[in-house]
Order: structure tokens, then C-alpha cells, then sequence
């Protein structure tokens, strides 16, 4: 998606004032998420990891379209990086109102045996933590998920994405655990759960792995979303009331409720 082919999943001017971060923003889900939040008037910074470039790039689309953004590089494993990030962020903005955690992995070759746990559960939990002194009243926290993460617990997955999706659920289940406290605070919280998201990583690296894998899933779920079509959701999420459960479901789910 660029600068010219945004849609309004937002009114405009909706988040003017507003400042967001979206973790693992240089591309895919986050870069959408961020090009939606800063159409509807967000400041919006995009986070990654490795790829400057990228990021930049993100920034240049939302900065053309009349936007405001920042990259800010960090390694959200790491507790120095993460205490880097949010300095910037306080130095600059001296706050946020959106927290938006997109990013996971635990797919990648040559990672270390447990960095699927340690950025899907732990860091995701050190993010929230850290972040809180800097949420305002009346802000949000997104956690963005899979149905197979999500309902892990009752549904088996694959099993080439079955640590992955262990270790996002025991992140869901840390954040979930903040809520109360996040609530008097007058911070809300909410999960977005959605299907196998046609064109992301994961899905790529799922299809290398067990060739045939996203097919299969398309034919069960009838169809699946692609990664603008579920960032437009993610976006929504900011904004409007928090469903049932502190959870927004995104595509089929009758595969997986009732098992």
C-alpha cells in the first residue's frame, strides 16, 4: 500500500492530536496499520528492527500523503533498545495514546531456540510495562494475533507454527493478565484475532515449510484476508468500543469457537 491508494478505514481527522507506535512497522500488517492511523491524523511511529530502509520508506509514504512520522530502530528482545525506544519517543512526543504490538516472529533461520517465546511472550510484556508511564488517559493497547495463536489451547495448528503460536498465546495471556490494572489507569486494552493473512511472512515461510499449508486454509476458511484488508481491522481496533471478551475477531472463527 502507498501514499496514494489509502483508503479511509478512519474518518479523518479522527486521531488528530493522537500519537501511536506500532511495533515491527517497516512493512506488511504494521506499515499498513501505521499508513491507516496516520490517514486518520495519528503521529505515528514506525518501529523496526534491522531495516532502516525500510522504515524510512514507510515514513517518506506517510509524510507524502501529509502525514507526521517517525522511525525509531530497537530490538524489542532486548531491554536497552526497548528503554531507547521510549526515551526517543518521551523526548520526542512525550507520550502516546495508541500502542499497537504487531510484532512476532519465531519462524526465522538462525535464531536462538526460545527467541519465539522471548519476543512473542516476554517482550511483548516488557513493551506494555514500559509503555505504561507513557500512555495517557483514554488510550489503547492493540495486541495483534492469529486465530491459531488465539485458540491454541482447545485447536492444535500446524506444526511448524505450533511454538510460534504457543508463544504468542502465553503473550496474550501476560498482557491479558494487566487489564484491571491497565483499566484503572483509563487505558483499554484489546486483542485482534485473525485467520492466516495472505502475503505476510508467516505465511510465506509456513507455505516453504509445508507446501500447500495456506491453500488448505483458504479452502477451510473459505477465503483469507490479505495484509491491507486485516490492517484496516488492526486500525479500527484503536477506535472503536472493545467487543466482548477484550477481543475483535477478524474472519472465519467457526473452526476454532465451540472446539
Amino acid at each position: 500500500m502507498d501514499s496514494t491508494d489509502t483508503p479511509n478505514v478512519l474518518p479523518a481527522g479522527a486521531l488528530a492530536g493522537k500519537r501511536a507506535l506500532v511495533t515491527g512497522s517497516s512493512r506488511g500488517i504494521g506499515a499498513d496499520t501505521a499508513q491507516f492511523l496516520a490517514a486518520a491524523g495519528a503521529k505515528v511511529v514506525i518501529n523496526y528492527r534491522n531495516k532502516a530502509a525500510r522504515a524510512d520508506k514507510v515514513v517518506g509514504r506517510i509524510e507524502a500523503a501529509g502525514g507526521e512520522a517517525m522511525a525509531i530502530g530497537a530490538d524489542l528482545t532486548d531491554p536497552a533498545s526497548r528503554r531507547a525506544l521510549f526515551e526517543t519517543i518521551r523526548t520526542e512526543w512525550a507520550g502516546l495514546d495508541i500502542l499497537v504490538l504487531n510484532a512476532s516472529g519465531g519462524m526465522e533461520q538462525g535464531m536462538a531456540e526460545d527467541y519465539a517465546m522471548q519476543l512473542n511472550r516476554d517482550a511483548q510484556v516488557a513493551l506494555l510495562e514500559a509503555a505504561i508511564p507513557l500512555l495517557a488517559e483514554g488510550s489503547r493497547v492493540v495486541f495483534v494475533t492469529s486465530h491459531q495463536a488465539h485458540f491454541i489451547n482447545t485447536v492444535e495448528t500446524m506444526d511448524e507454527y505450533d511454538v510460534v503460536a504457543r508463544s504468542k498465546r502465553a503473550g496474550e495471556d501476560g498482557l491479558r493478565a494487566r487489564i484491571l490494572e491497565l483499566e484503572s489507569a483509563g487505558i483499554s486494552f484489546v486483542v485482534v484475532s485473525g485467520d492466516m493473512i495472505e502475503g505476510t511472512i508467516t505465511a510465506t515461510l509456513l507455505e516453504r515449510a509445508n507446501p500447500g499449508a495456506i491453500q488448505s486454509r483458504r479452502e477451510d476458511a473459505g477465503r483469507l484476508y490479505n495484509v491491507s484488508e486485516f490492517a484496516a481491522e488492526v486500525a479500527k481496533a484503536a477506535v472503536e468500543p472493545i467487543p466482548e471478551n477484550h477481543t475483535r475477531y477478524v474472519g472465519d472463527v467457526s473452526g476454532f469457537q465451540g472446539a
